[in-house]
């Protein structure tokens, strides 16, 4: 009978961990990640504007996470067409993180540095950039993309 206990805990072990192991290998960098915006703040010393529109500061409302051509790109039916290149990938704890800059318009002191977060448990996404004056915060998901 004690066997039995035994079988059958290990038994719901395996039931409850391994799902939530097959799920973290989505956010590992290993698969393309699809993402989607959900909320976008704009912060300068002046005041904080939430629920900014990702169009208007360049910001595509779908976006794809290449790993293997190390890009951030817009998804085909996005406004924005910039791509952009990641720099730097790292993992801590829970977290993938992804890393970069981009340069502004020609003339203009508009650059950023970027970073990402997302979650290898959830796909959460918090996108943080920082430029001349002004920051975005910018919230999201990502699911892993199926070959």
């Amino acid at each position: 009978m004690l066997v039995h206990r035994r079988l059958f805990f290990l038994f719901l072990i395996y039931l409850f961990v391994m799902p939530l192991s097959s799920s973290a290998d989505d956010f590992d960098g290993s698969k393309q990640l699809s993402g989607s915006v959900e909320k976008v703040l704009e912060i300068n010393q002046f005041k904080i504007s939430s629920d900014v529109d990702p169009d208007t500061v360049g910001l595509p409302r779908n976006f794809v996470i290449d790993f293997d051509e190390k890009t951030l790109r817009p998804s085909k039916d996005s406004l924005v067409r910039r791509i952009s290149r990641i720099r730097h990938i790292g993992h801590i704890e829970n977290k993938l993180v992804l890393q970069g800059v981009e340069e502004g318009v020609e003339n203009v002191d508009d650059g950023l540095a970027w970073s990402i977060a997302i979650s290898k448990k959830t796909g959460k996404v918090v996108l943080t950039a920082s430029g001349n004056g002004v920051a975005y915060v910018v919230f999201g998901t990502c699911t892993a993309v199926q070959n």
